[in-house]
């Protein structure tokens, strides 16, 4: 009852508020160096923020401008003009250091991750695929399943598993996910871990029973347990 008493007088009392007002000009009044500080330093906060906006608008705009022709040498399979430049336009790599906070820096991860993958360098495939980030629905899944690829191809099989699982899981659709869950169906079958590729057959007989992957996971679960 005491704080609702407080609260109302602190509202209600033109008297309470007038003394309190005062109670902080007085202290603004004896501290002037610390209140310049902290206007001071909100003033540096919030500039620097609005400023390091600015900055990374303008590298976005520049490297996109830069990425174009390595993405075109990309797009014809000239993997390693994409990835290193030909000496007048940016290489994927050169991207990547020079842009790295900006969008076109982040997804330049994505195509050298697919590059090195396509060429059989595995594991420096994983590493920048896995620099990569993104909310977009097919690109985030698809780097996961890519990062799975490159997996199997080591005979990972359980980290393999996983990074389909996650990308199955990733906005899951009908469109990709059936696939994925698929692979890691291979994947659980490599490592004779028959029950959970049967969970993810049924997974694609259950909820993606309109998709391409449904007659071979209903064939492929019939032979599991054919088997067992």
């Amino acid at each position: 009852m005491a704080k609702k008493e407080v609260s109302k007088d602190l509202l209600e009392n033109p008297e309470v508020i007038a003394a309190k007002l005062e109670g902080a000009e007085h202290w603004v009044e004896q501290n002037p160096k610390l209140v310049f500080g902290i206007l001071g330093a909100l003033i540096i906060v919030v500039g620097g923020y609005f400023g390091f906006r600015y900055w990374v608008g303008t590298q976005e705009e520049r490297a996109q401008k830069d990425m174009f022709q390595a993405i075109r040498y990309f797009e014809g399979d000239s993997l390693n003009l994409a990835v290193n430049g030909d000496g007048n336009n940016l290489g994927l790599l050169q991207i990547i250091d020079d842009y790295g906070l900006t969008q076109a820096g982040k997804l330049a991860n994505f195509y050298v991750g697919t590059i090195y993958l396509k060429q059989g360098k595995f594991k420096p495939a994983i590493l920048y695929l896995e620099d990569f980030s993104s909310s977009d629905l097919l690109v985030q899944a698809r780097a996961y399943s890519l990062i799975g690829d490159a997996h199997m191809e080591l005979k990972e099989f359980d980290d393999a598993a996983k990074f389909y699982i996650k990308a199955a899981e990733y906005k899951a659709n009908k469109f990709f996910s059936p696939n994925y869950l698929m692979k890691a169906a291979l994947a659980y079958e490599k490592l004779n871990q028959n029950d959970k590729a049967k969970e993810a057959y049924q997974q694609i007989i259950d909820k993606y029973w309109d998709s391409s992957e449904y007659q071979n996971a209903r064939k492929f679960k019939a032979k599991l347990e054919s088997n067992s």
